[in-house]
């Protein structure tokens, strides 16, 4: 994919099941792609790592038997992985198992991803990684407030948007225009074209609010009993440190800083600072799926399944085909 304004690859007709981490987003996924013929596109920026296993909840050596499961494990946790790279993927993806005349279901959690396939994305030139150092020192003796001042010279329309101390976007938007000379607002506006929730096949499970903490909080303790400080452990040693972009993988950045207080030995579940780290865990996790949630209310493509503890995932996965097979024939 080049630099230009390009729409993302056509995905009409595709299916996607998302929602918040922790939602039963895996095991519905599994029995609703079995009951539409369709092979599953991980929707997930961080099951592209490989070796982040556990953290990242990936599919189970058994749900891979059952359906056939594309996009996981395509690179090493030393390298980056774009908006842009994950398109092409979905894109080729797409493709071949259409040749083989089967349903394409995206199963995953990350919004950008989803916008992106149903709408199209700028994703503008790579970091200009030397640009953001100096933009760094400037901000040693000036505040981010200063850095915004200056996008509202070049860039008005998305220095309304951004919050003053969004230092990220902001250097962002400074950096599309040092190297394009086009504002970013204007570049954007040209992908943001919406669809009516029923001309798409986009369904989120949604939970109440203390149920999903509760379910997040579970998952948590799972993926610490089984194993995920051994799993930064082996990471640390096999690579040493992990890519900016595999960094943001939930509870990984937790993790590595706990190992890095911590003796070799094996922490038990009586250690506070593990228990601390756990916490903290819980606590981002938390905040994440708040913010799932936020880009699926802001998405008029996406059609809500209330979900709760009494459902079954193959009832589930029934729900959303009779809604799916209702909506085509009002059609």
């Amino acid at each position: 994919m080049t630099n230009d304004p390009s729409p993302a690859p056509p995905v009409a007709g595709c299916w996607f099941l998302t929602g918040p981490t922790a939602a039963g987003k895996t095991r519905v996924g599994v029995e609703l792609a079995l009951r539409i013929g369709a092979e599953i596109v991980s929707l997930d920026s961080m099951t592209v790592y490989q070796g982040l296993d556990i953290g990242t909840a990936k599919p189970s050596a058994d749900d891979r038997r059952r359906v056939p499961h594309h996009l996981l494990d395509l690179v090493p946790p030393t390298e980056e992985f774009s908006l842009s790279e994950y398109i092409d993927a979905a894109h080729d993806a797409i493709a071949e198992i259409r040749g083989r005349g089967r349903e394409v279901l995206f199963v995953g959690g990350t919004p950008l991803y989803l916008k992106a396939l149903l709408r199209g994305v700028y994703q503008g030139p790579p970091a200009d990684w030397n640009f953001r150092r100096q933009i760094e020192e400037e901000l040693k003796s000036l505040p981010v407030e200063a850095l915004h001042q200056r996008l509202v010279v070049i860039d008005p329309l998305l220095a309304a948007k951004l919050h003053p101390n969004d230092k990220r976007r902001i250097i962002r938007g400074l950096e599309v225009f040092k190297l394009t000379g086009q504002r970013l607002s204007h570049l954007q506006t040209q992908f943001d074209e919406a669809q009516p929730a029923g001309a798409t096949k986009v369904f989120v499970l949604s939970w109440p609010r203390e149920a999903l903490h509760q379910r997040i909080d579970e998952r948590v303790e799972a993926m610490f009993a089984a194993g995920v400080v051994d799993e930064v452990r082996g990471l640390l040693a096999r690579y040493g440190k992990l890519s900016r972009t595999a960094m943001q993988a939930v509870g990984y950045r937790e993790v590595i800083e706990l190992v890095g207080c911590m003796s070799a030995t094996k922490c038990t579940t009586s250690d506070p600072a593990l228990a601390a780290c756990i916490d903290r865990v819980k606590i981002r996790t938390h905040q994440f799926a708040r913010r799932q949630e936020t880009w699926f209310r802001s998405l008029s493509e996406c059609r809500f399944v209330e979900m709760n503890e009494l459902q079954l995932p193959e009832q589930v996965a029934e729900q959303i085909q009779q809604l799916a097979n209702s909506e085509s024939v009002s059609r």
